[in-house]
């Protein structure tokens, strides 16, 4: 697949994972979930959910590290700054130092293009948070954020899904 299937695909996402409401009862659901299927799948990473004022939800699972929860807190900041999902910010902005290009002025210690950072958006009210997953190769911090809202909100997990990406 594409550059260009993937990040149309990765709009059809943010646009069909629209939350009616979002609460510290949402969000405890989505990251219990997200926790659920990291620990069936003996994945070591973290889960960061919060709304702009606040966390709501974190965990960290064996095996994930400190630089895990650095990695999310930079992906959120991405998030809070371009309301969009990082994975598509990192197929748009193609930058394989993981950095915006100079003259934005986002500081490397704070910025980082790497997958797995997903807008909480609410119907009516926009972007108002973030879900953060890192410890995964950054497609599949991407994927398993969306499988869960996917599943969460009723809608079909594999027709939103990210294609497999060819063997290398």
């Amino acid at each position: 697949m594409s550059v260009e299937t993937d990040i149309s695909r990765i709009r059809d996402q943010e646009t069909a994972l629209v939350f009616p409401a979002f609460d510290e009862a949402t969000a405890f659901a989505v990251g219990a979930a997200i926790r659920e299927k990291g620990l069936a799948g003996k994945m070591p990473i973290i889960i960061d959910i919060r709304t702009w004022d606040r966390p709501l939800f974190y965990a960290a699972l064996p095996g994930s590290t400190a630089d895990n929860a650095n990695w999310a807190r930079r992906k959120r900041n991405v998030v809070q700054t371009f309301l969009k999902s990082t994975y598509r910010m990192v197929l748009e902005q193609e930058r394989p130092d993981r950095t915006f290009k100079v003259g934005t002025g986002l500081d490397i210690a704070d910025y980082v293009l790497a997958g797995g950072g997903f807008p909480v958006t609410v119907k009516g009210a926009g972007v108002i948070g973030v879900i953060a997953v890192s410890g995964l190769p950054e497609r599949e911090d991407h994927g398993i954020i969306v499988e869960v809202l996917a599943t969460y909100l009723g809608l079909d997990a594999a027709a939103l899904a990210l294609p497999a990406q060819a063997s290398e």
